[in-house]
């Protein structure tokens, strides 16, 4: 089944509004195997809407639109779907009966406004809403669904979940199912990973069995999605293309799972390790202590950190001499290694990691350009680090350096040689 989704309202053009429906809808339409296949967001004007509703409905099986159905001046969606298929608008006493019960229940008074969103097109079948006062529309048109349905978020998905869905089965509309598999991995770029760990994947994909690598500073997702009768069929037509991914990435996938985490992953390897975990922070402002900690559980194995931002708290807390920094400065191999080194020591950490560096936008020199970051490990069989460069941004600098240092406990636990990206250890 092919979707289309029309999002109406100019706060979403204007960006007034993050235009949320769209990732509800497409994680919901492709569970249900009416995956969307294009996505428009329009205004409040009339002939948009209804210029955008035809077009939709001559190339999809599956339309729906969100947003303005509700009391004021700009909610015309209803008024322009009338006109779209030449229909009058009648009053719906069910929904009306309803308005005013909660308007009652609630002491709001009830205007003319409330009164006209009880009237909906003539052709269409109301899709009650009992989460609000704008009841969703039904139409069959053409060999085409279209559902009309209020932009309130949680009418919405309700609306989606106890209408929509079944009336879709009701008519055959869903004949098959999506199931889709999460593939984390962690510090490799999404062209590598695809193109020289993963390799060629054209002689197990089809119509109905994709892949797809989602980048993000974190690491890069790949999602395998397959579309089958049942879930059953669709989750053995995928078995095969899971098992090579597995195989070929074995080094750098953390796990499985669309929000499975690399602060998981490391937890985890502590825990079967029973090791314990510190760290000293510059350039990631406690970031990385807080990505450690968004486990539960994970006191059983984080002891603690330190953010010595500043020259002074390094020299106080982590015993960095003055003058290796007035030498060689606070974004160094020489003081990356000893902040790893003495937050193990001050902790009782089996385990001490670091980071500093210039995360800009000032800052930097040619020697040091914004975006330099040193990251430190200690541990008493090994004492290393790595030196990158990462986005200017303060905030992806931060995300991206967090996310490199668990790779590098992560990889060192588990003995892989290789650092992310391909970084190369220095030690003293």
């Amino acid at each position: 089944m092919k979707s289309q989704l029309i999002c109406i309202g100019d706060e979403l053009l204007l960006g007034d509004t993050v235009n949320t429906h769209a990732s509800w809808l497409g994680q919901f339409l492709a569970q249900a195997g009416a995956p969307l296949a294009r996505v428009h967001t329009i205004a409040d004007r009339q002939e948009v809407i209804k210029q955008t509703i035809r077009q939709a409905m001559e190339e999809a099986d599956l339309v729906i639109t969100t947003g303005g159905l509700g009391p004021t001046h700009d909610d015309i969606t209803k008024e322009a779907v009338a006109s779209l298929f030449g229909a009058s608008m009648v009053l719906h006493q069910p929904t009306l009966d309803f308005i005013k019960e909660q308007f009652i229940k609630k002491k709001i008074p009830f205007s003319s406004s409330n009164y006209y969103q009880a009237k909906v097109p003539e052709n269409c079948e109301v899709l009650f809403n009992s989460n609000g006062t704008a009841p969703g529309m039904w139409f069959h048109k053409n060999n085409c669904f279209l559902a009309v349905l209020p932009g309130i978020g949680h009418e919405m998905k309700a609306l989606m979940r106890q209408k929509v869905l079944p009336k879709l089965s009701e008519n055959g509309g869903i004949p098959s199912k999506m199931y889709s598999r999460y593939i984390q991995t962690a510090g490799i770029g999404e062209s590598t990973l695809s193109d020289e760990v993963i390799g060629p994947l054209d002689s197990f994909l089809s119509e109905n069995l994709h892949v797809a690598y989602l980048p993000s500073p974190k690491g890069t997702t790949i999602r395998i999605s397959s579309l089958a009768e049942s879930e059953k069929q669709a989750k053995e037509q995928s078995r095969a293309l899971v098992a090579f991914i597995k195989k070929q990435g074995s080094n750098v996938i953390i796990g499985e799972g669309k929000h499975y985490s690399l602060g998981k992953a490391v937890g985890d390897l502590l825990v079967v390790r029973k090791a314990t975990l510190a760290v000293a922070e510059s350039c990631t402002g406690g970031a990385l202590a807080s990505t450690i900690t968004d486990i539960p559980g994970s006191s059983a194995y984080f002891l603690g950190g330190i953010t010595a931002y500043s020259n002074q708290m390094k020299q106080q807390q982590l015993g960095v001499e003055a003058q290796t920094l007035k030498k060689v400065g606070a974004v160094s191999k020489a003081v990356a290694l000893k902040m790893a080194q003495q937050v193990a020591v001050h902790t009782g950490a089996n385990i001490g990691l670091s980071t500093t560096g210039i995360a800009g936008p000032g800052g930097g020199s040619p020697q040091k350009p914004v975006g330099t970051v040193w990251i430190g490990f200690w541990s008493k069989d090994r004492h290393f680090c790595l030196k990158a460069f990462f986005a200017h941004n303060r905030l992806r600098h931060k995300e991206r350096t967090t996310a490199v240092a668990l790779e590098v406990v992560r990889r060192t636990l588990l003995n892989i040689e290789t650092m992310p990206y391909g970084l190369k250890p220095h030690t003293n």
